[in-house]
């Protein structure tokens, strides 16, 4: 008697594994696809992002950034002419999608741009600059402890 109750208690452990498996892939609620609709499109816009990161290292002074009483403060690099700087700034926050957002670099003032300190709550966030000067494109990337 004791085989017969190994091979039973087998079999339930391969039921209860099966049911699982089973329900996993027919339930709609636990649909996360890694795959993008669109894989090449996406490749393609993913190298444009290393180029524009290789054409920032070629800088002699990137883009930096420093935390200030009114907010984060966007540095660009000087001898810019900062009147021809356009693009966007990326502010993603890991731990809450709705905190994430972006504004454009439009006509600055002078070589910095401030986020106010009203849109950034204390911790971590990824920054990304996505920014053209004279015809070149440029990134920054780095995740950040405000």
């Amino acid at each position: 008697m004791g085989g017969t109750g190994v091979v039973l208690a087998f079999i339930g452990f391969i039921a209860f594994i099966m049911y699982f498996v089973v329900t996993m892939f027919a339930d709609n609620r636990f649909k996360n696809e890694l795959v993008t609709e669109d894989y090449y499109g996406a490749e393609l816009l993913y190298q444009k992002d290393i180029n524009k990161l290789e054409k920032s290292k070629e800088l002699t002074v990137n883009v930096n950034y420093l935390r200030t009483n009114d907010g984060l403060k966007v540095v660009f690099p000087k001898g810019f002419d900062y009147t021809e700087i356009t693009g966007k700034v990326f502010l993603y926050r890991p731990s809450n999608k709705q905190l994430d957002f972006e504004t454009s670099i439009v006509s600055l003032s002078d070589s910095t741009l401030l986020i106010p300190d009203k849109r950034l709550v204390d911790g971590r966030w990824n920054i990304k600059i996505d920014w053209q000067y004279k015809g070149n494109s440029y990134l920054f990337k780095e995740s950040i402890i405000y």
